[in-house]
Parts: structure tokens; C-alpha cells; sequence
């Protein structure tokens, strides 16, 4: 059972999409998990030969617990080990239990993510000794360039801006690696590569942060692509088919760094409270024209205000301002992005 929160402890195997005897691949979507962000596709990450099924549907099982065995290509054949059921808390056998997808059925998935985020956001001002910064960004030659690029475009192909700050702020990280990483065992363990995790709202209420994985190796329309599609399906609600529509594990478990916007809602700056065991956070707020000086006048100017919240055991402010100033100076310089 993976980890897919900083304070979830337990799952429900809600349902086996590859049987006994199935041959998988690295990535392969193998089962469906129920938790307190919804349905969540689990996947594998080796390839071999799935030779048990450890944990049936409807059970609810702690965090690390094995849910299948998988014999790798040219590997021998595992030993046999105990069926760790008589462990396990059934839905479908237990007196009295009730499987906690049935929340869902109820109409009470928002009060579920409420605690979820509580739990988190507690977790992560009652830990983490928290250090802001903010700073004015001059977004002319990004909107230009950008506005130059889509001219050329079909309606569905032209890119956000939104993807040049995801872009900007993972390229940073491979000049000041320290805030693409976590606090583990009261230390900093760097995270490489940066996988930006993205901070969506839900319709309902509530919000998932899912990772754009190796985000500054990917060119920006690959990045347009990916958020979409994270934001297609986050917004749906999952009710797709098995690997078709539903988050991954790998998508909320691997975020390095959570950026966060909130500028379609107005907001012209955002201080964070960042996602544990993360170190950092970057959050942006709207584009608007402002009064700007330039060569000594005074001009009106698109400006963003992107704000840093970081984790004083992992950073200080001085490199907390290089990592801002260094998101500024990509953004001066889009088409190298």
C-alpha cells in the first residue's frame, strides 16, 4: 500500500485490474486504491510476472503493506510466505466495519478531504519553521513571446503562462537544488530530479497537488500537455476507466516542490504553507499592469508576484533570494525556457 499523503495511514484495495499470470511492465497500472483524495491508481515499478495476489477487494490495509508479488524477468520464483489477510481489516467480512469508499456513496468526500488537508496543514505549521519572501516579476517579454508563439497556433495548441512559471521555477532548482527536496530523519534529502508538483483546485472544494515529473527536461508543449491532462482529471472526478482517467501514485507521492497559483481568482499574491515533507513552496498570483520604472520612467507593465515559503532547517533567506531571483531571470529570457 503506497504513501500518497504525509498523514495517510491506511488504504482500501478497492479493485485488481491485472490478474495472476499477467504479464506487467514498469508503469503499469496493477489496482485501484481508495483514500482520502479519491480513487487512485496504484502502479508497478518493475517488470516481471504478477504471481500473487496478497490483499482481496474490499480490504483496508496500513500504509507499506505488500499487496502482491510480481517475479521479476530472470529472477527465481519467491519463496512462498504467509497470507497476511488474518491482519488485515476486511470490509466485506468484518462485523460492523464499514469500507471507507463508502464515504463517497454518502455525498462525504469533501468533509474527508477537509480532514486530509487539516491534518497536513497541522502537521506542516506545528513542524516546519516556516520563512517567507516575495518579490515583483516583469512579465512583458514572457507575454510577448508568448503571445508571438500562439499567434502562430491553433486555439487547443497555444500554451498558458502558467506553464513558462512551472518551467521557470523547475530550471531554478538545478541551480539551488536544496529546495527540491524533503526533511527526512532531521535531515535534507536532495530529490533530483525536480518533479513541480502542481497545487489543483477541485470543483467541490478542496485540492490535490500531483507532480509534472522531470519537469525541466520537458519542452514547454510536453508541459502543456501534462497539465491538461492532470487538470482534465483531477476536475472529472476519476470516475473513468482503470488507467484512463483516475490520479496515479506516482503523480501524488513524487512532487519535489508544490507551485501553487491562484491568480485566475484574482489574487495578487499567495504565502503558502508548504506540503510536508517538502521544503519549499512557490506560489504566484495574478498578472496585472502596474506602474513599473524603466531606464529611470515611469510605465505601466504586466507584473507577477511570485512568493517563496521555505523550511528554515533546509534554507535561509539569502538562498531562499537567489532561488526567486534566479525564477525572475528565466522568465526575462523565455525563449530559452
Amino acid at each position: 500500500m503506497p504513501s500518497l499523503g504525509a498523514d495517510m495511514e491506511a488504504g482500501t484495495l478497492v479493485a485488481w485490474h491485472k490478474a495472476v499470470g499477467d504479464r506487467l511492465a514498469k508503469g503499469d497500472t496493477i489496482a485501484a486504491v481508495d483514500t482520502d483524495k479519491g480513487v487512485i491508481d496504484v502502479e508497478v515499478f518493475h517488470a516481471g510476472t504478477l504471481t500473487e495476489i496478497l490483499v482481496p477487494p474490499g480490504t483496508r490495509v496500513p500504509v507499506g503493506t505488500p499487496l502482491a508479488r510480481i517475479q521479476e524477468a530472470g529472477s527465481l520464483e519467491p519463496a512462498a510466505e504467509p497470507h497476511p489477510g488474518a491482519d488485515f481489516q476486511s470490509a466485506e467480512t468484518s462485523p460492523g466495519s464499514r469500507p471507507e469508499g463508502e464515504e463517497r456513496a454518502t455525498g462525504l468526500p469533501a468533509e474527508r478531504m477537509r480532514r486530509t488537508i487539516a491534518a497536513a496543514m497541522a502537521r506542516s505549521k506545528r513542524e516546519i519553521p516556516h520563512y517567507y519572501l516575495w518579490t515583483t516579476i516583469d512579465m512583458q517579454r514572457s507575454l510577448a513571446w508568448l503571445t508571438d508563439l500562439n499567434s502562430t497556433r491553433p486555439i487547443g495548441r497555444r500554451l498558458l503562462p502558467g506553464v513558462l512559471l512551472l518551467k521557470a521555477t523547475a530550471l531554478a532548482l538545478e541551480e539551488l537544488p536544496e529546495f527540491s527536496a524533503v526533511w527526512e530523519d532531521d535531515r535534507v534529502v536532495l530529490r533530483r530530479p525536480a518533479h513541480v508538483g502542481v497545487a489543483i483546485s477541485l470543483r467541490g472544494g478542496g485540492l490535490v497537488v500531483l507532480a509534472l515529473h522531470d519537469t525541466a527536461a520537458r519542452p514547454l508543449d510536453d508541459l502543456m500537455d501534462g497539465l491538461r491532462d492532470l487538470t482534465s482529471r483531477v476536475r472529472s472526478g476519476g470516475e473513468f476507466a482503470a488507467g484512463g482517467g483516475r490520479m496515479k501514485s506516482s503523480e501524488l507521492a513524487d512532487s519535489t516542490i508544490t507551485v501553487t497559483s491562484l491568480g485566475d481568482r484574482g489574487v495578487d499574491g499567495v504565502l503558502g504553507v508548504i506540503y510536508p515533507p517538502q521544503v519549499a513552496l512557490v506560489g504566484f498570483g495574478r498578472t496585472a499592469d502596474r506602474p513599473w520604472a524603466v531606464n529611470g520612467e515611469v510605465c505601466s507593465r504586466p507584473l507577477i508576484t511570485a512568493s517563496l515559503a521555505a523550511d528554515h532547517r533546509a534554507s535561509d533567506g539569502h538562498r531562499g533570494g537567489l532561488f526567486l531571483d534566479t525564477i525572475d531571470r528565466l522568465l526575462q529570457e523565455p525563449e530559452q525556457l
